[in-house]
């Protein structure tokens, strides 16, 4: 079974989606809400980005994975809503610093640790 990586940016303008590679006021920044947050309506043109983009040949994988996809939509969904996400922003930073610790190993094939005073990776000399 194929999984279909969807790729969709909400703002309060309206929606970019990249599966579609379409811009559209969908989404968008109602007059009722606006009202309510004393703001203007705001409604992006709909448009084609194929239409307007270059045509550019790459051999590059450019997809992503169904766990990355649904994490971002989670975000973008709790930009636009203001609530709060699925995982705190403590885990995500706490998944980057053992990310850049494996990383450090590996370049270096030395022990690694990590320094919270300073919130610096330390390679052992």
């Amino acid at each position: 079974m194929k999984r279909e990586v969807k790729e969709l940016y909400y703002s309060n303008g309206g929606t970019l989606d990249l599966d579609k590679k379409t811009v559209s006021p969908e989404g968008g920044l109602t007059k009722r809400y606006a009202d309510e947050m004393g703001m203007q309506p705001n409604w992006l043109p709909k448009i084609s980005l194929l239409d307007s983009a270059p045509k550019i040949a790459t051999s590059a994988d450019t997809g992503g994975d169904p766990d990355t996809s649904a994490n971002v939509r989670n975000w973008m969904e709790c930009v636009r809503s203001r609530k709060t996400p699925n995982a705190h922003i403590d885990a995500g930073y706490q998944h980057s610093v053992a990310l850049c610790m494996t990383i450090a190993a590996i370049q270096t094939s030395r022990r690694v640790t990590f320094d919270d005073a300073k919130q610096e990776v330390v390679v052992a000399g």
